[in-house]
């Protein structure tokens, strides 16, 4: 069978999520709207079944191509197959929630497959449970995704208290909440700072390093050139040159009851002399840099002093 001899890029969009999340009615909401796909073929690859259906006739005359995937589906001579079949310039994965990510990020697939987003969908109603029996799944799409979806939301869904969580575990993704007619809700709670972030130095508090982080990820340019001082352990990540190491915390992401250790790149002159989990009073000048494992913007610390202290009186901190 002949192979395309040209290549370009096709962009790969992966809606993740477990069933009735609501992956499939974003699709075809998505692939009806003319301006997404401009009459090019698509490839829709449907890896699980659930209520909602696809119209595959109604979309073949819309240039879109259905085909639904078992595991032993998920190689590369099929995908190959369905490459020159349809000559897709993007294609669409609506991927099974129980899978693992590896089952196709280990596969060999068609040259110029890119994957450009990554979305994950969550049932508000139903995210506490997940949570708390499908931990190791549920973590995986949360912490893959660029975009963070979570439907059916009502005065009840924890939207501050979820946004706040996932930045521990996915800096980088935009979360959004959507209420039960499928509209986007905005003017979320604002975080209270229990800090002055306008006094000549921020001082802060042991227990508020969680807040401070959050808030500086959801807004560097707030704190660019602002001076702070606060506790924190020393973390030395074997790829950081002799002048960087990372002042930070244990945090509870109370979304996942997990525990993950959050800060931010901080530059000093004598980090090669910091041990990891020493202890430190940290004083600096926040600026702002881009950071490739995020794909964004983030805070950095500029680093004028370090002291040796004794550990935080609390050895973890929250998000509230």
């Amino acid at each position: 069978m002949k192979r395309q001899e040209q290549i370009e890029e096709i962009p790969i969009y992966m809606f993740l999520g477990f069933l009735e999340s609501g992956k499939t009615t974003f699709a075809k909401e998505t692939l009806i709207d003319r301006n997404f796909t401009e009459g090019e073929p698509t490839l829709l690859l449907v890896c699980e079944e659930g209520i909602e259906e696809y119209d595959r006739e109604d979309l073949k005359k819309r240039n879109i191509f259905v085909e639904y995937l078992e595991d032993k589906d998920i190689n590369t001579e099929y995908l190959l197959d369905l490459q020159d079949k349809y000559s897709p310039t993007r294609v669409m994965i609506e991927y099974n929630g129980t899978w693992k990510m590896d089952k196709l990020f280990s596969v060999r697939v068609p040259k110029g497959w890119t994957i450009v987003q990554v979305i994950t969908f969550v049932d508000a109603q139903t995210f506490d449970v997940y949570i708390a029996n499908m931990k190791a799944m549920m973590m995986e799409q949360l912490s893959t995704a660029d975009m963070i979806i979570f439907n059916r939301c009502d005065e009840n869904t924890k939207k501050a208290e979820y946004r706040r969580s996932l930045r521990a575990v996915n800096r980088r993704a935009q979360v959004i909440f959507e209420n039960k007619d499928g509209l986007a809700e905005v003017g979320d709670d604002e975080v209270f700072l229990p800090y002055d972030i306008n006094q000549p130095v921020i001082d802060l508090e042991e227990e508020d390093f969680g807040l401070f982080y959050i808030d500086a990820c959801d807004n560097p340019d707030k704190y660019v050139g602002k001076k702070i001082h606060f506790k924190a352990m020393v973390h030395k990540p074997k790829e950081y040159n002799k002048n960087e190491f990372v002042p930070g915390r244990f945090a509870m992401t109370c979304c996942a009851n997990d525990i993950a250790f959050v800060g931010f790149k901080a530059y000093y002159t004598g980090a090669d002399k910091l041990k990891d989990r020493q202890w430190v009073m940290v004083t600096g000048e926040i600026g702002k840099e881009y950071y490739p494992e995020f794909e964004g913007d983030g805070p950095v610390i500029k680093v004028s002093e370090v002291a040796m202290t004794s550990p935080a009186t609390e050895e973890l901190v929250y998000f509230n």
